[in-house]
């Protein structure tokens, strides 16, 4: 319809040049730190059958996909709303033709039919690394350490973000020595994982229906644990209080001790290889951190802002049954995904992010040269071959489109390009090198821009 206006679907985003560059300089700093560790990019489909979906999270997930059937087809489709299922696909596809262990990353763009809120998009990028095959403690620790060298790359320290961890199958022990049946562990786990949106008041409350007090419930709202690796296997700190490794117990204000000895195996062989990672100094060990997904079968962690001031910035854990699920062998599996949205927001907040300028030269978007006339006709005939020149040597050549004769106003849009150096066309084969940071300029033949250039 003639004059009719068009906006973007709810939940996306357009992507003009300056956006587009911060969106490659995240891409390529997740690239380089899954690399930096061994990790192999892969990908797959945009979508897949919904069944893919289904057969992990009951039917339930199809209100939170984006799904559609072929007109004349037959079969349902959904757009990918997270990776691990591909994966899981790819993997049992060719199990035993693959390494042990597999080392996969992948940078894809997912889509979930949820409603849009800060931090949270429909249509968003994610960066997936996952360790297929090994069932140790150090695997755990290698995706730790991968995102860690992201943060560390990007400018973060401990200080800005905390990796939060806690241990699937340690807590379902923990609750069946409490007495809390099998049948509730879900309502409970459900519980811990909304904690930080419920009142202490009301979290206290409906952890009481599972026999926890209120001094209880204040380990869950406050209990950091944090592990000092001394010269023994370690110890435990807890809302400041060290106990014995025999005697795991934190004491309340009512004097009962609530009982962690069912950390003691699951995270000090962790902690340890978190230590030889060299990034034990990010972690805390979080009773509350559960990860909502089900298929969760160990170790689960988080990031958070130090302040809690957003969302989660990254989140993963151990998944080790779920390659059978999908027709593979029984194999062990441990992973996460860090969204870009959120990661944007963050490093916005800590004044981490590079200015426009930066992130177009980060994108290979900043000209190194920009070729003007001097408003002569023999300059004018000169612009065109001079660039072509400058291409033809691996420089990213550009000149203006605008009429105007005027060298300063040609020289403004030069700097509103970024470029590097400006160029003008003086005469037969002779110009004037302008360095647009510096602000030196120089006589020259053309035939010596691209030297002087790259010096």
């Amino acid at each position: 319809m003639p004059g009719h206006t068009f906006q973007s679907p709810t939940g996306t985003r357009d992507f003009y040049p300056a956006d587009a560059a911060l969106r490659r300089f995240i891409s390529e700093s997740w690239r380089s730190a899954a690399i930096r560790h061994g990790f192999e990019e892969v990908d797959g489909p945009t979508f897949e059958h919904l069944e893919l979906y289904t057969v992990k999270s009951g039917e339930g997930i199809v209100s939170e996909l984006f799904s559609f059937t072929r007109a004349g087809g037959e079969k349902t489709y959904a757009l990918r709303p997270e990776f691990t299922p591909t994966l899981a696909r790819l993997y049992a596809a060719k199990a035993n033709s693959l390494p042990k262990p597999t080392k996969w990353f992948c940078t894809p763009t997912f889509f979930r039919a949820e409603r849009p809120q800060r931090g949270r998009l429909r249509e968003f990028m994610q960066w997936n690394v996952d360790v297929i095959g090994d069932p140790s403690p150090a695997a755990d620790a290698e995706v730790i350490a991968t995102c860690v060298t992201l943060f560390t790359s990007l400018g973060f320290t401990p200080k800005d973000l905390r990796v939060k961890i806690n241990h699937r199958a340690a807590l379902a022990k923990w609750f069946d020595s409490r007495g809390i049946p099998e049948e509730r562990h879900a309502k409970l786990l459900a519980l811990l994982d909304q904690k930080g949106k419920l009142s202490p008041r009301d979290f206290t409350v409906k952890l009481a229906e599972f026999g926890f007090t209120p001094e209880q419930a204040e380990v869950f709202q406050k209990g950091v644990i944090r592990v000092e690796l001394g010269s023994g296997e370690g110890e435990l700190t807890v809302l400041g209080t060290t106990v014995a490794r025999e005697d795991i117990g934190v004491p309340t204000a009512a004097g009962e001790s609530l009982d962690l000895t069912f950390f003691s195996e699951a995270v000090r062989p962790l902690a340890l290889e978190l230590s030889q990672a060299g990034v034990l100094d990010w972690v805390d060990f979080d009773l509350s951190i559960v990860r909502g997904l089900a298929y969760y079968t160990g170790m689960v962690f988080e990031v958070h802002e130090a302040s809690g001031a957003e969302r989660a910035v990254a989140g993963g854990g151990r998944y080790d049954n779920l390659i059978e699920l999908f027709g593979g062998p029984p194999t062990s599996a441990v992973g996460m995904g860090m969204g870009d949205v959120v990661l944007a927001l963050v490093m916005k907040d800590k004044g981490l992010l590079p200015d426009e300028a930066r992130l177009m030269e980060l994108a290979g978007q900043r000209p190194d040269v920009f070729v003007i006339s001097n408003g002569s006709p023999e300059a004018d005939a000169q612009v065109r071959s001079t660039v072509a020149m400058l291409r033809k040597a691996g420089l990213h050549a550009r000149h203006t489109y605008k009429a105007t004769k005027n060298v300063g106003k040609l020289l403004q849009d030069a700097a509103g390009q970024k470029a590097r150096f400006a160029v003008i066309i003086e005469g037969p084969g002779q110009c004037q090198i302008k360095d647009m940071a510096g602000g030196g300029q120089r006589p020259a033949a053309i035939s010596e821009i691209v030297a002087a250039v790259r010096r």
